[in-house]
């Protein structure tokens, strides 16, 4: 005990992920993103030329080679990936119509205590319709939310490579 009558007690670190918040699961997410559709897996794993290719075109790297998709009757693909937000990563699904572009993107689950505005709808309705020809830069056809940048960036950026993931490796397959 100090002369102060305070006794010091040593505090553990928070760590983010006592924020983690689980949203939907793969089946709730494709419910969301294809109403009525029943989907198949058809996980991919890319080669390492496909692998190169997607990171030259969408000046994104590719972290994981094995592509979790399923199949809709009608040309649709659902995919499953992980992006960073600041410190710890979460998921997002992203569809994509028979054409390769954008039906709709959403958040999983989330592990920070920031950055969660991603998950707003208005912002993540931003890709809907966008393809690999898009710019999808952040601050020029997607628009930042203040407080989220890095999670904004990186969600553009997942939905980027996804989306050159489907022209080099799903679209034929």
């Amino acid at each position: 005990m100090h002369s102060s009558g305070w006794i010091l007690i040593p505090v553990a670190a928070i760590s983010t992920s006592a924020y983690a918040t689980t949203y939907l699961t793969v089946e709730q997410a494709q419910a969301a993103i294809f109403p009525g559709s029943t989907l198949t897996k058809a996980f991919v794993t890319l080669s390492a030329e496909q692998k190169s290719a997607i990171e030259k075109k969408s000046g994104v790297n590719v972290r994981k080679t094995e592509v979790q998709v399923w199949r809709t009757g009608d040309g649709g693909n659902f995919i499953v990936d992980e992006v960073v937000g600041k410190h710890e990563f979460f998921t997002i699904a992203v569809g994509l119509n028979f054409d390769g572009s954008v039906k709709q993107i959403e958040i999983m689950d989330y592990h920070e205590s920031y950055g969660y505005e991603v998950r707003n709808e208005t912002w993540r309705k931003q890709f809907t319709g966008k393809s690999s020809v898009a710019p999808l830069k952040l601050g020029d056809d997607i628009k930042n939310i203040g407080g989220a940048t890095l999670s904004c960036r990186h969600v553009t950026d997942a939905v980027k490579r996804l989306l050159t993931t489907y022209d080099v490796a799903l679209k034929s397959s």
